[in-house]
């Protein structure tokens, strides 16, 4: 089983909303070396305790490197894009993967095994959502779902916003889920 090891680039890369925590800003209770100050005791922030690396849990990143060497995260947890049917105007969300890019690394999602695992997961009509930070992010289409045949990099409209559980589970026609943590 993977291990986080070293790595700690989720504590910079992923945002925190209950700390405040922006994407791509380091958090407050992470200390180089030692890790999250406050992991599995009172203060460790409720996302934090839901959240893992999708790298450290899944058979599906197997060729993918550590995190703080590929220089970005990928989330376990789905987002979703919209998309605009010029010809027809109806809206379509289709489900992305998050992948948090180190803004010191901003071409990371060019990695060619990032890459071979977007393909893997065009075959189930899944796209790339490249964020660098709160503001920053542009949308990867695999070959697969492209019309020219070609990989493609858009720029977002969008302000990175992640979307909540529940809007999500809503577009992409899933049951939300309710997670309850008790304080201890």
């Amino acid at each position: 089983m993977r291990q986080c090891g070293d790595c700690q680039l989720c504590c910079k890369l992923v945002p925190v909303n209950s700390l405040g925590k922006d994407a791509g800003v380091r958090c407050r209770h992470q200390k180089a070396g030692k890790g999250c100050l406050v992991y599995h005791k009172p203060g460790m922030p409720p996302e934090c305790a839901l959240w893992t690396c999708r790298w450290l849990g899944n058979n599906d990143t197997a060729d993918l490197s550590r995190p703080n060497r590929s220089h970005y995260v990928l989330d376990v947890i789905p987002d979703y894009i919209t998309m605009l049917n010029n010809e027809t105007g109806e809206r379509e969300a289709i489900q992305a993967v998050q992948i948090w890019v180190d803004p010191n690394f901003p071409d990371a999602h060019r990695d060619p095994a990032l890459r071979r695992y977007l393909e893997r997961r065009a075959e189930e009509n899944i796209v790339g959502l490249v964020r660098w930070n709160n503001e920053r992010g542009l949308v990867i289409f695999p070959p697969a779902l492209s019309r020219d045949g070609q990989w493609n990099e858009v720029g977002s409209n969008l302000s990175a916003k992640t979307h909540s559980l529940a809007e999500t589970a809503a577009a992409l026609g899933g049951e939300v889920i309710n997670v309850v943590m008790e304080s201890r």
